[in-house]
């Protein structure tokens, strides 16, 4: 009877605590690939849209502005560029000998003036005679032979250069030494 009596105590267990299988066993609840709301969606979107376009008119903004700075230049270089025969001719004319005082007088003072209005616009002249040599600011037209002069070296000035912070305007005509 004993034996009867345990077979029954497994039995009612066995009844009591189910049997524990895959399909019985219970999987804590994970969250599914996020969902995920259509206006958030729609609201991520249009706000890349908007970041996107305002990106766009701030590189806009910036390439104008860039753009006027670099016309306002070209323009003044331009219009420099038209006055300087007429600096050339100042030139000439004051490295003409005259007897008259007053003539030579007033060349001196309109060629200063030009010089002063020229320095105002930021206009640098340069070229001078003992200069370096630079192929960037001028244009060697001659060559010429001295033991006096060291080696490129600029001898002589046909027409002085003139340059706009780093823009040349027009490069100084020059001859060179060997």
């Amino acid at each position: 009877m004993a034996k009867k009596e345990k077979q029954q105590q497994e039995q009612e267990e066995t009844i009591l605590t189910p049997e524990v299988t895959e399909e019985t066993q219970e999987v804590p609840e994970t969250p599914e690939a996020e969902q995920v709301n259509p206006w958030e969606e729609k609201y991520n979107a249009e706000r890349d849209a908007h970041l996107r376009v305002a990106a766009e008119f701030d590189n806009f903004r910036k390439r104008t502005v860039k753009e006027k700075e670099a016309s306002y230049g070209n323009g003044k270089a331009d219009a420099v560029a038209k006055i300087l025969p007429v600096y050339d001719n100042l030139e000439r004319a004051l490295n003409q000998e005259t007897s008259d005082a007053a003539y030579k007088k007033g060349v001196e003072m309109t060629m200063n003036e030009l010089v002063k209005i020229l320095s105002g616009l930021g206009v640098e002249i340069f070229g001078e005679v003992g200069d370096a040599f630079d192929p960037n600011l001028h244009n060697a037209v001659m060559h010429i032979d001295s033991e006096e002069l060291a080696e490129n070296v600029i001898a002589q000035v046909f027409q002085k250069g003139f340059k706009i912070g780093d823009k040349v305007v027009r490069f100084a005509m020059v001859q060179v030494a060997n």
